[in-house]
Parts: C-alpha cells; sequence; structure tokens
C-alpha cells in the first residue's frame, strides 16, 4: 500500500497483519505524533484519505472510529474529526468512561474520592514548602474569588473547583492538572445532585481558608491537616447526602 505524504512524494507502508484498517490506523497515529497532521486542524476528508491509502469508505471509516477511541481524533456529526494530539488530559480523557463505570462498583466512589484525597494531602504539603509569589498570588486571588461566591451556590461550587485547581498547579508537573481535570469530571454527576446553601458555602470558604493559611505559613503539617478536615468533612456530607455504604 502507498500513501502521499503533504509533498506527494510517495511513502511505502510496511505490510501489516491484522484488519485492513490497521496499517491506515499505524500511519495517520504516526503523523499526528510527529505533527505532520497538526493538532486541532480537520483529519482529511473521508474522499482525500480513500484516495490516499487506496481503501474503502469502510476501512477508512473504521481507523477513523479507532483513532478516536485512542482520543487522537475528536469526531462530532457532521464536521470532520479533529486532530488531537495526545497529552495527559487527552490520555486521562481516553480511559474517562472506563472509570465512570467503575463509580457504579460498591465502593467505587469512595476509592476514587480516598485517591483524590492522597493526591492533594501531597500537593498541598509541597505547596506550603515551595510555592513562590506567583503561586501565592493566584491562591490568594481563588479564595477570593471563592468568597464573593457564597450566597451563589453554582457559582461557589465553580470557584471550588478553580481553588483546587490552583493546587494542582503549583508544582509544575503537568500531569497532576490533568488528574485534576479527571476527578472534576468523574465526580460531577455525583456532586451536580447535592444540596448546596450559602451556610454550606461558607464552612468550606473556610475549610479553603485554613489550608491558604497553612501553605502562606509555609507549614506543610498545618496545611495537610487543614486539607484532610476538608475532605473528611466533605466526604461525611457526600456519604449521608447518597447514602453511601464505606
Amino acid at each position: 500500500m502507498q500513501v502521499s505524504d503533504s509533498d506527494s512524494n510517495k511513502v511505502e507502508i510496511a505490510p501489516v497483519t491484522g484488519r485492513a484498517a490497521d496499517a491506515i490506523i499505524a500511519e495517520l497515529e504516526a503523523q499526528i505524533m510527529s505533527g505532520r497532521l497538526e493538532n486541532n486542524a480537520p483529519l482529511p476528508s473521508e474522499r482525500e484519505l480513500i484516495e490516499q491509502f487506496g481503501a474503502s469508505r469502510t476501512v477508512v471509516r473504521e481507523a477513523i472510529t479507532a483513532l478516536s477511541s485512542k482520543g487522537l481524533i475528536e469526531s462530532k456529526p457532521r464536521f470532520r474529526p479533529i486532530v488531537r494530539k495526545p497529552d495527559y488530559e487527552t490520555a486521562l480523557h481516553a480511559v474517562g468512561g472506563i472509570v465512570r463505570h467503575l463509580l457504579g462498583d460498591r465502593g467505587g466512589v469512595k476509592n476514587l474520592y480516598d485517591s483524590r484525597v492522597f493526591i492533594e494531602r501531597g500537593l498541598v504539603r509541597d505547596a506550603a514548602l515551595s510555592a513562590d509569589k506567583n503561586d501565592i498570588r493566584q491562591l490568594r486571588q481563588a479564595l477570593a474569588v471563592n468568597k464573593l461566591a457564597i450566597e451563589d451556590s453554582s457559582a461557589f461550587y465553580e470557584t471550588d473547583v478553580a481553588f483546587h485547581g490552583v493546587l494542582y498547579r503549583i508544582s509544575g508537573n503537568p500531569v497532576f492538572p490533568a488528574i485534576h481535570e479527571g476527578y472534576t469530571s468523574w465526580l460531577a454527576p455525583h456532586w451536580d445532585r447535592m444540596l448546596r446553601s450559602p451556610e454550606r458555602n461558607l464552612t468550606n470558604y473556610h475549610a479553603h481558608e485554613a489550608i491558604v493559611d497553612g501553605i502562606l505559613d509555609r507549614d506543610p503539617a498545618a496545611a495537610e491537616e487543614a486539607l484532610l478536615a476538608h475532605l473528611k468533612a466533605a466526604w461525611e456530607y457526600v456519604r449521608n447526602t447518597f447514602e453511601i455504604e464505606e
């Protein structure tokens, strides 16, 4: 089988075993990873891919479906698929459907929540030791916006998520913000069903304030203690709301 590169030069694809679409999948994946197919740009049309690979429409569509399941393209009805060069967020998004199924298992929500606690207690300790002036500025700003939203539960939820998001960014490791996006997405269906009130929002705000105080005091133990108290109280509220057995 032959394909044309961007300069219309013929490129030989080594024969592969398996489905007829496998060679197309491998070649397009290589082009996405190398940047020949640009991130956020439309994938070539079905007609172009059929001509490029000398394949049937069915085989090309099979390849597109496979690339979509890998998170390498984003497909929407009536639109050309969009190239998505993988990053940590893409990787977590690709397993999102599986995680959401696992949350239906006994203990699934608690297991995921416990993993969040484990990660965040390390993040706040690290923040207390290493947060720089810009990190502190972002924490203070997120806390101030959180306070302003206390009377509006919908806005408070968004600012609550944003506050915790700052904690995930302070280390500078791109894995952690992606994990935060995953937690937010996976747990949102449960959190969205919870009853909220300004009184509950105020309690959570003061918990955030205590976490920031520990970080500002450069006291990892105090920051961790505040974080654990906050997430433990939050879990009890979630557990009682949904009658989740531990």
